[in-house]
């Protein structure tokens, strides 16, 4: 059974014929992103690879064997992401994947001063996402993780830039929580305005790629090296969860994973989430706090309307 189970796993061969569409994913010069980019091209869409640093975004785009463009979006400051989404005007975006992410990282401030994994995972996405939304013609995947279950339950809104008694790992976590909130709270928007677009999320399960080098911890990064070795399954594998969202027909703020063991690896399936990543009332609350802290609003006259 067992067997027949990884046999029939969804893989990224079974994608559709993407011809045509154009895909946006963050983070795209280096692991899950760049194997979702080489998917995706695969496929016939176009992919724009927004990176931190153009010229490693070009050497990834010498992988991926397709039509594809680099674009310069560094997430931890939030005129960079203005200036990507002003550049997009007048161009339709069939698919925006937020990928790109920080892990566990020693205490740093973007520049806009936010706390970096709070402000890169989730602000610098969130922001993104509503200068975009005018341009998306069919869904937003951001990417999450199983860690949104270490946030104590609960998103800090006393101190969501953890001015005070800073922790790498329950900073992340939070971060992670923030990316469900989010997605939560826009299918909510998108389905209320009457927009065609669709909202998911996915996770990675445990997959070997860079994210793991950086956390401030020597120790923790000697324990992920040695689990990326022995227990992580490759960053093809982590990719699948982000593929699946981003082109089977899936429910709205659905969320994907891993089907195997405490969802550590395996093939792609809907997966669930803690009791905090569905408090529908902290997803309206984070939004409002979200828009305050990087006045990106809803862009609710601007979006296509379902016919």
């Amino acid at each position: 059974m067992a067997e027949e189970k990884k046999t029939n796993a969804w893989a990224a061969s079974r994608l559709p014929d993407l011809t045509g569409r154009t895909a946006v994913i963050t983070g795209a010069n280096s692991g899950i992103g760049r194997t979702a980019a080489q998917a995706l091209a695969g496929a016939g869409a176009h992919v724009v690879l927004a990176v931190r640093d153009p010229e490693r975004g070009r050497a990834a785009a010498t992988t991926v064997h397709g039509s594809t463009e680099v674009r310069r979006l560094d997430l931890a400051d939030l005129s960079s992401v203005r200036e990507f989404a002003a550049a997009w005007q007048g161009r339709p975006l069939d698919l925006l994947i937020n990928n790109a992410g920080v892990m566990m990282l020693p205490r740093q401030r973007t520049a806009d001063g936010f706390e970096m994994q709070f402000g890169t995972n989730h602000l610098g996405h969130f922001a993104l996402t509503n200068l975009l939304l005018p341009h998306l013609t069919d869904r937003v995947v951001t990417v999450s993780s199983g860690a949104h279950r270490w946030a104590d339950g609960r998103i800090r809104f006393e101190d969501l830039n953890w001015t005070s008694d800073y922790d790498p790992r329950r900073a992340y976590a939070q971060s992670k929580l923030a990316n469900l909130l989010f997605t939560l709270e826009l299918q909510r928007r998108l389905t209320e305005s009457g927009s065609p677009v669709r909202a998911l999320a996915a996770h990675p399960g445990y997959a070997a790629t860079n994210l793991q080098s950086h956390t401030a911890n020597p120790v923790m990064r000697a324990v992920l090296r040695i689990g990326n070795r022995f227990l992580a399954q490759d960053d093809a594998a982590g990719a699948l969860p982000t593929l699946f969202a981003a082109t089977q027909d899936l429910p709205g703020a659905s969320f994907v994973g891993p089907d195997g063991l405490g969802e550590l690896r395996g093939g792609p399936t809907l997966v669930g989430r803690s009791a905090a990543a569905s408090d529908a009332a902290a997803a309206r609350r984070l939004w409002t706090a979200s828009e305050e802290l990087t006045d990106a609003h809803w862009p609710a006259e601007q979006l296509p309307v379902a016919r």
